[in-house]
């Protein structure tokens, strides 16, 4: 049984080795698709001067990217939310500032920044990323309860899988295995089987001992 535990840390460490690496990879390919969405719905709808000034300040932020500078990555996107804070581009600047104070390990800027897009963001899909990673940096200071609150609100079906398999971690922390493993099943589930990202989840599976 010893070995058997052994394993399964084993492997549950390695998912998690896994997930720092990429899982910035993960959020950001899922924010670019949410983006393109509403680039096509709703950024043509824009007129007048306030968006164009937006849209310039917008395009700032994504200058400041390429200085790897947290800060000044984060005062750009500052500058889009105190003019334009009710554009749709103010949140995407957060989020953008808030990944940037991830890898700077500045995690308590980026709770600011990203519970800023879940007040205020117009856009569903774009609160909903800002709430996944959220939760995922309240499960690693061990802010569990604060994290479960967070994947309990109410979110589109698409985003189920997602906030499935992030509960299931949250779980797994608590030393809960059985909820975990149901919480990995129902994640499994809701993804779509194309999807490479069940194979993560499967192999969460696999270290619980659950079958797919």
């Amino acid at each position: 049984m010893a070995t058997l535990d052994l394993q399964e840390q084993e492997q549950l460490d390695a998912l998690k080795a896994w997930w720092k690496e990429n899982g910035r990879w993960v959020m950001a390919a899922l924010i670019l698709a949410v983006g393109s969405f509403i680039a096509v719905r709703g950024w043509q709808a824009w007129q007048g001067k306030q968006a164009q000034q937006a849209a310039t300040l917008y395009a700032g932020v994504i200058q400041q990217l390429g200085s790897n500078d947290p800060k000044r990555i984060g005062d750009a996107a500052k500058a889009v939310v105190d003019k334009f804070g009710s554009t749709a581009y103010a949140p995407r600047a957060q989020l953008l500032a808030a990944q940037a104070s991830i890898q700077a390990k500045d995690d308590a800027k980026a709770k600011s920044q990203l519970q800023w897009v879940v007040d205020h963001a117009p856009e569903d899909g774009l609160q909903n990323v800002a709430r996944l990673k959220l939760a995922s940096l309240l499960l690693d200071e061990k802010s569990y309860d604060d994290a479960l609150k967070l994947l309990d609100a109410k979110h589109p079906e698409s985003f189920d899988g997602l906030y499935a398999d992030l509960k299931g971690d949250v779980l797994l922390a608590q030393g809960k295995k059985d909820e975990a493993r149901a919480a990995y099943k129902l994640a499994f589930d809701k993804i779509d089987e194309k999807n490479s990202y069940r194979n993560l989840i499967q192999m969460k599976l696999d270290a619980l001992g659950g079958a797919k």
